[in-house]
């Protein structure tokens, strides 16, 4: 299950910044660019991302399937 929610924009470390050049894409833990769909160990999922994976735990286990 985790694996499915496992990158940077779904962590509380990530930092989208717009700039006059386009977007750029920051981890604020580490102190280096990054982007969207990267992964880290250090991966801490934003509060809303850990309610998200709680409901489908819940919702895979009354289906009887494993996460």
């Amino acid at each position: 299950m985790v694996r499915r929610f496992h990158t940077c924009a779904t962590c509380c470390h990530f930092r989208a910044i717009k700039g006059e050049l386009g977007m750029n894409y920051m981890c604020s833990r580490l102190g280096f660019a990054t982007k969207p769909g990267y992964t880290f160990d250090c991966w801490d999922p934003k509060e809303q991302v850990k309610r998200l994976m709680e409901k489908r735990l819940k919702e895979a286990e009354e289906k009887g399937e494993e996460g």
